[in-house]
């Protein structure tokens, strides 16, 4: 087996590292073997080893208006029964996806 000597440098925002981080720790592992892990994984596939997408969110632009009435018709009657989300609860929910 080669000596590892090779240095990685990347730059990401703090919050994202952290929230990585923490979640590698709870699992015990090192972000050193995870990257080598996805590394040897790029090799092996010849290719990134999960599928990149992006979320395309449904739109005012991209519904029929029998989309968007249901849309509303939900919306509202969720309103109505009390089983919606204060503001602050669905703030944190869109951050914690983020």
């Amino acid at each position: 087996m080669s000596k590892k000597s090779a240095n990685v440098t990347v730059r990401v925002q703090p919050e994202i590292k952290e929230k990585a981080e923490a979640v590698l720790e709870q699992i015990g592992m090192p972000v050193s073997v995870l990257i080598n892990t996805l590394y040897r994984q790029i090799i092996m596939t010849g290719g990134i080893p999960f599928s990149l997408s992006v979320h395309n969110p449904q739109t005012l632009d991209t519904m029929t208006s029998e989309q968007f009435d249901a849309m509303m018709e939900k919306g509202y009657n969720e309103a109505i029964s009390g089983n919606g989300k204060s503001i602050n609860e669905a703030f944190k929910q869109i951050n914690e996806d983020i």
